[in-house]
């Protein structure tokens, strides 16, 4: 069977009580992620929603010859949905259960038990002189709570709200330790429930973003061209977490204590929780009884600026959504150099549960905007609707560029394979594929592409040398964070002044080509060139062997893992981490002496070697292929550098990030109307009390939840058959109503709220087409 790989990133925005919503979306997500990681282990088959999923996998797989898995393995979020973000990347990486966290939101979610104690009134006629006050809210003619909350539910938050005014005033209502407190034992929770293996292959990376604010700011440095470099405020603090998925589950992505520490600090609203400070973490850690060993080293990496100036106790984190509520930017930035193990459909996923954008239908209606309507809008809502046509447009570029270097290449073949075939004649398809073999090949390919190229050739080599000292001093950046540059620029042009001293100021040689100097520098740190070589081969196979039906599909997947496989050897071979302890001492040292970090890197990095073991594998793989695919196989690779001298000077490296072009996809209740219509306004609850509604009644908390899931379900049928893109594939319809009984059914002793709402959704499924 074919083999893809539905991979998602997910972008969870603030919203205020619509975290709940998101919370059951993402609950979907989890599900169907570890229905498709049974599958493919050949568990035996589980019940319920997660039987249903899999039932999906099942039958596309006895339809299309495709056995697809869902990988979420980019996590981004803000504010409350943050706390989504992080716990489903915590369930995702160690196997564990999400279900602590729908208790967190359902249970604990509610004014009632985030309240200060010591913000509570003591008394019924508690800060008198508040009652006109509370009048003016709660009772007036139009007041608040009659404007935006529903008849039936009036009363309970009025009584809700009245506490909150009665309260302490000029101090946050809620307790900022008690949400870390329930943020603890949620995961605690999760480690002592069970646990099942990583919803991800063994070794594959997984990042999670979320966004906080620096109340205070600190000092970052900015480069211009008069003056060279300034100081300047930054309040924008990303808290991330990269790790790769273990083989065994039961591992915590990170130190409860630090994923805590970051969906504390991404939902902390202003005014209502007090900002985040260290000691809180450090408190929390001693009633717990858990050491933090990793401390310091997690504060270096998330705060290194407050770190440097010895200011890091002094940090006040407040809501990730005042400056970032749609971290787009942070999942786009993960995607780079990602490795890919089979065919992959990336999908940008994000969840908007208030498409309506409630503030412009207010004014199209006449409505004046009243006095909390402007306070809440500009603490809550108008910073969560900024559009998000900056980030799309970035991803909408990296598609075109792609694309556009996919045409170039099949525009380019015919000539391509015409010049290898005639480079080498009949004895390349008739002699063994040797690793020695194939060494010389190459080494003549590359040469006969360079020599054809003319006076181009000196474009793509400055191309090429330039992304490979820009991709060596990000490395070095990376590792001294003490040498206290802006960026990476004036390590770029310390390592070109270096390099010119060895000879590398020209590349070409006078008799066309590379020069000695420039092959021996390519040859040590060209990793790009080495991936992108191997991405050809692989979208070769993943596309256009059907072109050829005599080729057999077994031999086609087994040639795709052949492929991933040598991938996966130069994929260890980027980033930091295996450079050895030692790098980041050598790295700072690379104004006084380049040259020396340069020769770390190539004796670290061991490319040649790595080489050697790649033709080897290449090799086996060869022998092993029928002829005609063994044939598709080596036009590409010895055609790849006529290819790339062709199309790399016309195409930024980056662009050429997995295999397919990136698709974005909304979950809302907008685009999930196979239930009922009317989209956010008639399903969800929280949007009563300016968004806040959900917080004063488990009875909409529940709602909410339940239409989340119900979404969410909808939608990843609409995500999963969109991938396999086959009009006679599996009914989506039939799906959606299967899976909307089950989740109804694993629900029923969970939800009583309010009794009727599971039955009258249940009549709604039955009788929808």
């Amino acid at each position: 069977m074919r083999q893809k790989e539905l991979r998602i990133a997910l972008v969870c925005y603030g919203g205020v009580s619509l975290a709940v919503y998101m919370h059951g979306v993402t609950k979907e997500i989890w599900k169907l992620a570890s229905a498709s990681r049974a599958y493919h282990a050949g568990d035996a088959p589980a019940g319920g929603v997660q039987g249903v999923y899999r039932e999906l996998l099942q039958d596309i797989g006895s339809r299309n010859g495709l056995k697809l898995r869902v990988l979420p393995d980019i996590l981004a979020g803000a504010s409350a949905g943050g706390i989504n973000a992080v716990f489903l990347a915590q369930a995702i990486h160690s196997g564990q259960s999400l279900e602590p966290l729908t208790e967190l939101w359902l249970s604990t979610a509610d004014v009632e038990r985030l309240v200060d104690p010591e913000a509570e009134p003591v008394w019924r006629f508690a800060k008198y002189w508040a009652q006109p006050i509370a009048w003016w809210l709660l009772k007036r003619p139009g007041n608040a709570v009659s404007e935006s909350v529903a008849p039936e539910t009036q009363a309970e938050v009025r009584r809700k709200v009245s506490q909150f005014i009665r309260g302490r005033w000029f101090a946050p209502p809620f307790s900022g330790i008690g949400f870390s407190r329930l943020l603890y034992d949620a995961f605690r929770a999760m480690a002592e429930g069970p646990v099942a293996q990583p919803l991800l292959p063994p070794n594959h990376p997984i990042d999670l973003m979320v966004t906080a604010t620096d109340f205070r700011g600190h000092l970052e440095l900015l480069r211009l061209n008069s003056p060279p470099v300034v100081e300047e405020s930054e309040h924008r603090l990303p808290i991330a977490f990269s790790a790769r998925s273990p083989r065994t589950g039961g591992t915590d992505l990170a130190d409860p204590l630090e994923l805590t520490f970051a969906a504390r600090a991404t939902a902390s609203f202003p005014g209502a929780f007090p900002p985040l400070r260290l000691e809180e973490i450090d408190r929390l850690a001693g009633e717990r009884g858990a050491g933090w060993s990793g401390r310091g080293a997690f504060l270096g990496r998330v705060m290194p600026a407050h770190v440097q100036q010895r200011s890091v106790e002094n940090v006040s984190l407040i809501d990730g959504s005042v400056l970032v509520n749609k971290p787009f930017e942070a999942a786009i930035e993960a995607l780079r150099g990602r490795p890919a193990q089979r065919e992959v459909d990336r999908r940008f996923v994000y969840i908007d549960p208030r498409p309506d954008r409630s503030q412009a239908a207010a004014e199209e209606e006449g409505e004046p905007v009243g006095f909390f309507g402007v306070i809440l809008g500009s603490l809550s809502t108008i910073p969560r609707e900024q559009p998000i046509r900056d980030n799309l447009e970035i991803l909408e570029r990296q598609t075109h560029e792609a694309q556009r270097r996919q045409a170039m290449i099949a525009a380019l073949r015919p000539d391509v394979e015409a010049a290898v075939e005639k480079l080498f004649g009949m004895t390349l398809f008739l002699d063994r594929p040797t690793p020695r073999r194939l060494h010389a090949w190459r080494a003549k390919a590359q040469q006969a592409a360079a020599e054809r190229a003319g006076y181009a050739f000196q474009s793509y080599a400055q191309a090429k040398f330039t992304a490979i000292v820009e991709e060596l001093a990000e490395l070095v950046f990376e590792a001294a964070p003490g040498l206290d540059l802006p960026d990476a620029r004036p390590i770029v042009l310390r390592l070109r002044a270096a390099l010119a001293e060895r000879g590398l100021e020209r590349l070409s040689s006078p008799s066309g080509g590379a020069s000695e100097e420039a092959i021996a520098f390519f040859r040590a740190h060209d990793v790009g060139f080495r991936v992108r070589r191997l991405r050809l081969l692989a979208r070769r196979l993943s596309r256009e062997w059907e072109a050829d039906p005599e080729i057999p599909d077994a031999a086609v997947e087994e040639a795709r893992d052949a492929i991933y496989a040598i991938l996966a050897l130069y994929f260890d071979r980027e980033g930091v981490a295996g450079l050895g302890d030692d790098f980041p001492a050598v790295a700072a040292r690379v104004m006084e002496d380049p040259l020396d970090v340069i020769d770390t890197l190539g004796q670290r990095r061991l490319l040649p070697g790595v080489d050697e073991t790649a033709e080897r594998m290449l090799a086996e793989a060869l022998e092993r292929m029928p002829r005609n695919l063994r044939r598709l196989m080596l036009l590409t690779y010895l055609g790849f550098p006529f290819y790339d001298v062709a199309t790399l000077p016309l195409v930024r490296e980056d662009a050429l990030t997995e295999f397919d072009p990136i698709k974005v996809d909304r979950i809302s209740p907008d685009d999930a109307r196979s239930i009922r219509e009317g989209g956010t306004r008639a399903t969800l609850r929280g949007i009563e009390f300016y968004n806040f509604g959900a917080f004063f009644s488990r009875a909409y908390r529940e709602n909410d939840y339940l239409w989340g899931r119900l979404h969410g379900a909808e939608r990843m049928i609409d995500l999963v058959c969109s991938t396999v893109g086959d009009p006679e594939g599996p009914d989506p319809a039939a799906f959606k109503r299967k899976l909307f009984l089950a989740i109804l059914d694993e629900e029923r002793e969970r939800l009583r709220a309010d009794p009727g709402l599971l039955d009258r959704i249940r009549a709604e499924v039955l009788g929808a087409r």
